[in-house]
């Protein structure tokens, strides 16, 4: 068996493994699928390969984490938008052309900062809230804890939201709109994700391997 094929059998080992869990937990997201209005740097660290958001109804929290197509801090200027539909979420980036966004629906965002900070900015409901330290970085992937306190529901249950992740580059000025944004994961146009229950320790970890062998696979693959 050539290394390609063994490594693609243990990826599908080990997320057929979580499938009993929840089949949906996480996405995987195209390679180098910049947005046609991005202006910024079309660095690999602006470019999302993967991502899962999970709810633990025991300690009320989300758990946030994504992996990129390169080292975290690559570009100094990057931070990662999590946008979250608690009920009350509309579409926002549907202007422009070509027009980017649809199917992007949130009323809340969860911004990861790579000083290791956080922000949760409530645009329904009004308020936000600081987070230093609520950020972890290691090597392409980026995680980070948040209270579900601090994302009340607007109607829907927290395994109900439904979120999406766009890196943004911050030396392309807030005013330039969707210029800012390199990727939409999921993409604008798919169905919304669900946030997960937390899986069982076990089902995590082989989750976890599976997405972080997809991605070492795609980067080998380009780099080939």
């Amino acid at each position: 068996m050539t290394r390609p094929t063994l490594v693609h059998a243990l990826c599908a080992a080990a997320l057929l493994g979580s499938a009993s869990a929840r089949a949906d937990i996480g996405i995987n997201d195209p390679a180098g699928d910049f947005l046609p209005t991005y202006t910024g740097a079309r660095t690999g660290d602006l470019d999302v390969l993967s991502a899962f958001v999970t709810y633990n109804p025991g300690s009320n929290t989300f758990f946030l984490s994504s992996t990129l197509a390169a080292p975290l801090g690559t570009t100094s200027t990057a931070f990662y938008v999590w946008g979250f539909d608690r009920g009350q979420g509309t579409q926002r980036f549907v202007g422009g052309t070509p027009s980017v966004g649809a199917g992007v629906s949130f009323d809340s965002v969860v911004i990861f900062r790579l000083d290791g900070s956080a922000t949760v900015n409530r645009l329904v409901g009004g308020g936000s809230s600081a987070l230093p330290g609520a950020v972890t970085f290691s090597g392409n992937t980026i995680t980070g804890t948040i209270d579900a306190a601090l994302l009340p529901t607007l109607g829907f249950a927290p395994t109900a939201y439904t979120w999406n992740l766009w890196p943004r580059d911050g030396a392309v000025p807030a005013a330039s709109g969707v210029a800012a944004i390199s990727d939409f994961a999921p993409n604008g146009s798919n169905a919304p994700v669900a946030i997960a229950p937390v899986p069982e320790p076990e089902t995590y970890a082989l989750f976890a391997v599976g997405l972080g062998m997809i991605g070492w696979l795609r980067r080998r693959t380009r780099r080939s």
